[in-house]
């Protein structure tokens, strides 16, 4: 019998995660009976109930396994350290416990999994969301692709279902803060891409702020490509360029004119403000990727895993431990 491991990450969802569990549960006893389930939840060191309720969960139900965090490091990393513990056949990276992701589309994923293809991505088509905020998404997809050597298609998050091989190539990188759905993509494999609405949250608040969803645009540019300093580079050759065609026609201007010269006082000002503003993106751009390198070479743990609850050779309640980065 071929095992199906879903990856639900939650912090702070009292009010979901039940829910979560009993409608993945329903799903395979209904519509998946031929296949194991594997439901992992991993938690980010959560200060309501979520995790008394995930111990109760797993006590009564074998195929559910629990990771608590020993604090909160984030969804992708959390989610990341999740899979390494995935044992099926084929695994949905992510499946949040508010829902918003439809779960019922997983029948659908597995069948088109089992036809052949290595990844069945779901693609965030329609939104129940804010215009501003689809938005937002919308730009950020573009310039990602423009800017990558590969493509990350429109929409797709990591509501996707993949195939044990395609996990084992995604494991292999060791990033300090996996950018978990632009690792799939460039990783390869044959894909296909299912299209749904992605629904409004129906309980709890939602953790995703602006900040956070910007630290995750940037994490997706920076992560993926070396445009922003090569833009970095030419714009300051034009800039250069642009200054010096300007310096000789003030010159020129000097002695061809029948009027003085003016000061140029303003001019100086414009282009002053003008420069030290440009000098400071290109600074904090750099700074972008110096910070990225060194998270990366200090080698940290990606997470530290406080409790594990029927988990594969460990044992609940264990001594808390290190998961590095490395595969």
């Amino acid at each position: 019998m071929k095992t199906i491991s879903v990856i639900s990450p939650c912090f702070n969802e009292e009010d979901n995660v039940a829910a979560c569990h009993a409608a993945v549960r329903e799903i395979f006893e209904r519509e998946l009976p031929g296949y194991h389930r594997q439901h992992i939840f991993v938690d980010n060191a959560s200060s309501d109930r979520t995790v008394e309720i995930l111990r109760e969960i797993a006590a009564s139900d074998p195929d559910v396994s629990v990771i608590v965090n020993s604090r909160n490091y984030g969804v992708f990393r959390s989610t990341f350290n999740g899979l390494r513990h995935a044992t099926g056949d084929a695994i949905l990276v992510m499946l949040p416990v508010d829902l918003q992701d439809p779960p019922e589309l997983l029948p659908e994923f597995v069948q088109l999994w089992e036809s052949g293809y290595d990844i069945v991505a779901g693609a965030r088509s329609d939104r129940e969301e804010s215009l501003v905020l689809r938005g937002c998404r919308w730009a950020f997809y573009r310039i990602v692709n423009s800017l990558s050597d590969f493509e990350i298609s429109p929409d797709v998050g990591e509501f996707q279902l993949i195939d044990r091989k395609v996990l084992e190539a995604v494991l292999k990188h060791e990033d300090h803060y996996p950018y978990i759905r632009g690792i799939i993509a460039s990783v390869g494999f044959k894909k296909i891409i299912r299209p749904y609405t992605w629904k409004a949250r129906k309980r709890g608040i939602s953790k995703h702020n602006v900040f956070m969803l910007v630290d995750q645009a940037l994490n997706g540019i920076f992560a993926f490509t070396r445009a922003p300093l090569r833009m970095c580079t030419f714009a300051g050759i034009a800039i250069s360029i642009l200054c010096v065609l300007f310096a000789l026609f003030s010159v020129i201007a000097y002695f061809l004119s029948d009027t003085a010269a003016p000061r140029g006082t303003t001019t100086i000002i414009v282009a002053l403000f003008f420069l030290s503003g440009i000098q400071l993106f290109f600074i904090g751009m750099l700074g972008e990727y110096v910070t990225s390198i060194h998270s990366q070479v200090r080698r940290g743990p990606l997470v530290i895993e406080k409790e594990t609850i029927n988990v594969a050779g460990a044992e609940a309640g264990r001594a808390p431990r290190s998961v590095g980065a490395k595969a």
